[in-house]
């Protein structure tokens, strides 16, 4: 599918172009877009990459990955039951989920990137996409949003007296989203067009053999990352020799971050009051801090050597970014074209109709065509509405929880299936676009319900 949809965006691009006389316009853009894929988008991308990469394989080696995964183990077994239980991919999609959840973007694309990488271990067919990556991305696509923090920073810079205020409708449409989502990669999933290559082996809604025979792989994976010191000891007997005051240091630890979030919900209460914003951003200011912190503090505490293991999974970011490269330079040329040549205004003239029937304000037709293209041309796009309607009007509470609600798929798809070779995304593009179909309508309907 994403060949027929890389292939569509550059030919109906370059006629576009042609027929507009704008072909100078559209090379010009077509080779600034590749410029900016690497050095705007993947040399940034590489050093967060690298930083998270390290800090995970530490949550790795301390059991803090395979110890959520265990406390999730009932939901995310009924949302990927092709994964075997323990394997380390369960825990780095929770922790890419709750990144998304938190609007902690920063953190959530390599996150995301390690547990592509933890899915790619359990692919019979390694240039396809399994099951359980295109729900993967899916959810992701669609993932359930607490703290749309870009758009409500948009609303309060057009002075809007409750930017907030759309915390709630963005929980809402993402649910539905979400929901969507879920339900449209498990029945694509089924369908023919959708399944196994063409070398007559089984559909790929099967894969027979990875819940059972990858499982001793992952046992020992699991078993791997518990090592501590060169004692060889795991992490049981680590837990074992711990001592009463590195516990205490961990939960001093933990009370002090308490004691800081506290503070800084006393000090917003005083100033702003008791709302939305007051109770969720002094937790969303420690989240990230936190988290690195303690995984580091809980890895020495169970005699894993910090330093070595750190620059050990970094080194991972660096191939891995490497490889991601080509792909998102194609994705981002072709999106760049597309957008440039008008394809966008072409799709609204053609879907227009379709959305007025269904009482889509034609004003956030252009938002929600470029949203799965373009996660900065839609930011500009709102931008533009709240400037030009206040940032209390319904059209711009509307486009602010749609931006708050949707994912730009296409670029989603590029990087976390890039990231490990992946050519056949077979349904996952599909599943990602009913979700952020699905989350654009439920922003425009919730909205209106809320405030008429």
């Amino acid at each position: 599918m994403l060949n027929y949809l890389w292939l569509g965006m550059i030919v109906v691009a370059v006629v576009l172009a042609g027929i507009q006389g704008n072909l100078d316009r559209l090379t010009t853009e077509a080779l600034q877009a590749a410029q900016d894929s690497v050095l705007k988008i993947a040399f940034p991308l590489l050093g967060l990459t690298v930083f998270w990469l390290g800090i995970m394989r530490l949550a790795e080696r301390a059991g803090l990955i395979q110890g959520l995964a265990r406390v999730l183990r009932p939901l995310m077994r009924r949302l990927f039951p092709e994964v075997p239980e323990d394997h380390p991919a369960m825990g780095s999609m929770v922790l890419n989920f709750a990144a998304n959840m938190l609007g902690l973007n920063n953190a959530a694309t390599p996150l995301g990137l390690r547990a592509m990488e933890d899915l790619q271990k359990l692919n019979p067919h390694p240039g396809t996409a399994t099951n359980a990556m295109c729900m993967f991305l899916a959810l992701n696509t669609s993932s359930l949003q607490l703290i749309p923090t870009t758009a409500i920073s948009l609303l309060a810079t057009a002075g809007s007296k409750q930017p907030t205020a759309i915390v709630g409708t963005a929980l809402l449409a993402t649910a539905i989203s979400t929901l969507v989502g879920f339900g449209a990669a498990r029945w694509l999933q089924n369908l023919r067009w959708f399944r196994m290559d063409s070398e007559g082996t089984e559909p790929e809604g099967s894969i027979k053999g990875v819940g059972k025979a990858s499982l001793p792989t992952a046992e020992r994976e699991r078993k791997e990352t518990r090592v501590g010191f060169d004692s060889g000891s795991t992490v049981e007997e680590t837990e074992r020799s711990t001592s009463w005051w590195e516990r205490l240091l961990v939960w001093g630890y933990v009370m002090l971050f308490a004691g800081i979030a506290l503070r800084l919900w006393i000090r917003g209460v005083q100033t702003h009051g008791v709302s939305v914003q007051t109770v969720i951003e002094p937790f969303s200011q420690v989240a990230v801090p936190f988290l690195i912190g303690w995984i580091v503090l809980w890895a020495g505490v169970r005699r894993v050597r910090v330093y070595e293991e750190f620059v050990e999974g970094a080194k991972e970011g660096v191939e891995l970014i490497l490889r991601l490269i080509p792909y998102l330079v194609a994705m981002l040329v072709a999106i760049r074209m597309f957008r440039v040549a008008g394809g966008i205004e072409w799709v609204g003239k053609v879907l227009g109709p379709v959305l007025h029937a269904v009482g889509f304000p034609t004003e956030l037709l252009p938002m929600a065509l470029t949203r799965p293209l373009s996660g900065s041309a839609t930011i500009g796009l709102l931008g533009d509405l709240v400037q030009r309607f206040g940032g209390d009007h319904l059209l711009s509470r509307m486009g602010a929880t749609l931006l708050g609600s949707t994912e730009t798929t296409f670029y989603v798809v590029a990087v976390y299936f890039g990231s490990v070779g992946v050519r056949n995304v077979r349904h996952a593009v599909a599943a990602g676009l009913l979700a952020d179909l699905a989350g654009i309508l439920a922003s425009v309907w919730i909205c209106r319900w809320v405030w008429g």
